[in-house]
C-alpha cells in the first residue's frame, strides 16, 4: 500500500491507497493541484485520471477514499451523503474504493473552502518531490 498526503488548506489528511488499477493510475497522476466540492459529508474533486470501475459499489465506510467515473473524481467520505438510508456513506452512484483515511479528524467536519487541495505521494525525506501541476493546466 502506498501513502499519499491530502492538503486542505489548514488541514492534512494521510491517506493509504489500496492495490487496485485505479489507486496505481491515481499514485503516477501525483502531484495534483484541484479544487473540489462538498456533497453532505463527502469532499470530491476532480483528477487527471480516466478509468472505469473495478469493483462497483456505492455503499462505503467512513474514511474510505474512492474514484467516481462520472466526474473522474477522488472522494472522501467521512459521513452520511444525502443518498445515505442509514449511517453509512452512500455515493452518488458507484464508485471503486482505493484506499482509507489513516484517521478521520474532527476538523473534517468543518466545511472549508476546497479552491486548493494538493495531493501528493508521501515520499522519505532523503528523496525529492516533483513539482505539482494544477489540475486542468498544460
Amino acid at each position: 500500500m502506498s501513502q499519499i498526503r491530502i492538503e486542505l488548506g489548514d488541514l492534512t489528511l494521510a491517506a493509504r491507497l489500496n492495490n487496485t488499477e485505479i489507486a496505481r493510475r491515481i499514485l503516477d497522476a501525483l502531484p495534483i493541484i484541484t479544487s473540489g466540492s462538498y456533497w453532505g459529508d463527502e469532499m470530491y474533486f476532480p483528477i487527471p485520471v480516466h478509468a472505469e470501475n473495478e469493483c462497483p459499489q456505492e455503499e462505503v465506510e467512513v474514511g474510505q477514499l474512492a474514484y467516481w467515473p462520472p466526474g473522474n473524481a477522488l472522494c472522501i467520505f467521512y459521513g452520511k451523503t444525502p443518498a445515505s438510508v442509514g449511517d453509512k456513506p452512500k455515493a452518488a452512484s458507484d464508485v471503486t474504493v482505493i484506499g482509507e483515511l489513516e484517521s478521520i479528524p474532527n476538523e473534517l467536519k468543518v466545511q472549508r473552502p476546497l479552491t486548493s487541495i494538493q495531493i501528493s505521494a508521501e515520499v522519505s525525506p532523503s528523496r525529492s518531490r516533483p513539482q505539482a501541476k494544477k489540475y486542468g493546466e498544460s
